[in-house]
């Protein structure tokens, strides 16, 4: 299926550089608008947010027939793969690089205290894998949008039985909590309600225009759709949490530095399994964008009701926050330049 975003897609890193200072000076400028963006959640998922999420996500569901995803749920290794970098992998390189980083290479710059609360909100943070976004990296990726949705519906299972007890024991402590509503809630949110609108969609325009018109006309149209309300996400995004940017750029670098490192290798390692396994490319990226990438709404909450909202856990988890836009695009550039090496 041919997805061409034109002038959207073509200059979209300028785009998200030109709404991420956007989103900072707003935030700076109109501290009022910060600190009510910030005040709109629901079991710690921010309802802009989610209602961009939505725009972004049903707009691709429209794209994926029932029939594509009956074929995807028969093919059981890229979701194998997946799975395996999620659960087995990725929570305990996160580990060593949140050791290796803020414990070793930049300990001269921070107290102990600060060493192990950042450490724990960026294992929790590796512990999360991704179950909405990725969606929208897998379609900018031209990846296999059926897959995609069958593996992020299979991660939102699992992380409610394996969050808990690999946190608890990456972590060392007990009586971490799943936070079960802000699961049910995303899954809502990001997945079961854009599925739903837009296979209702699908059908009646199949039924009345036909298939031509609906790639022709409307999945072009859906997808600027697409694009500006990932581009209005960022804007929300460092409009509410951005000025820590200004304010503290040094531990947000360190611990950024350490989120980057993580989801690189693991994507990497993802991408070359992925290629080994000899699975097509439309396969493997979106395997491999999700291993990489991680669910912050989760992180954020089990980090706020175990650290305090004000710790330093629940800092690292918001930095995952401000990275997880720009870095899963930069993995989304990488997929596209190195297509070639799958075909």
């Amino acid at each position: 299926m041919k997805r061409g975003l034109g002038l959207w897609e073509k200059y979209l890193s300028v785009w998200v550089a030109l709404c991420i200072l956007a989103g900072i000076l707003l935030g700076r400028s109109l501290p009022g608008l910060s600190n009510a963006l910030g005040k709109l959640e629901v079991a710690h998922i921010s309802v802009p947010i989610a209602i961009c999420l939505f725009a972004m996500i049903y707009p691709i569901m429209v794209q994926i027939s029932f029939e594509e995803i009956k074929k995807a749920s028969r093919s059981p290794r890229p979701v194998g793969l997946t799975l395996f970098m999620n659960w087995a992998v990725k929570p305990f390189t996160m580990a060593f690089f949140s050791w290796f980083f803020l414990a070793v290479l930049f300990s001269g710059f921070l107290s102990p205290e600060q060493i192990e609360q950042y450490r724990a909100g960026m294992i929790l943070l590796g512990v999360a894998p991704c179950t909405a976004m990725v969606l929208v990296w897998s379609y900018l990726a031209r990846g296999n949008m059926a897959h995609t949705l069958v593996m992020t519906a299979i991660n939102s299972l699992t992380m409610v039985f394996l969050y808990a007890p690999l946190a608890t024991f990456l972590l060392g402590v007990s009586g971490i909590r799943v936070p079960w509503e802000t699961i049910a809630l995303s899954v809502t949110f990001y997945i079961c309600t854009p599925l739903i609108a837009g296979y209702y969609t699908r059908q009646k325009v199949l039924e009345r225009k036909g298939e031509r018109w609906l790639n022709a006309k409307l999945v072009p149209a859906l997808g600027r759709v697409a694009i500006a309300a990932l581009l209005i996400t960022l804007v929300i995004l460092f409009t509410y949490q951005g000025h820590l940017i200004t304010e503290i750029p040094g531990i947000i670098g360190m611990i950024t530095a350490g989120i980057f490192a993580n989801i690189l290798l693991v994507f990497g390692i993802t991408y070359m399994v992925a290629r080994s396994m000899r699975l097509g490319y439309e396969d493997a990226a979106p395997a491999a964008i999700i291993a990489g990438s991680n669910h912050f709404e989760v992180a954020i909450a089990v980090a706020i009701s175990l650290f305090g909202v004000e710790s330093g856990a629940a800092l690292a988890t918001v930095v995952g926050v401000l990275t997880e836009v720009p870095l899963m695009l930069f993995l989304v550039f990488l997929c596209k330049k190195t297509r070639d090496f799958f075909d």
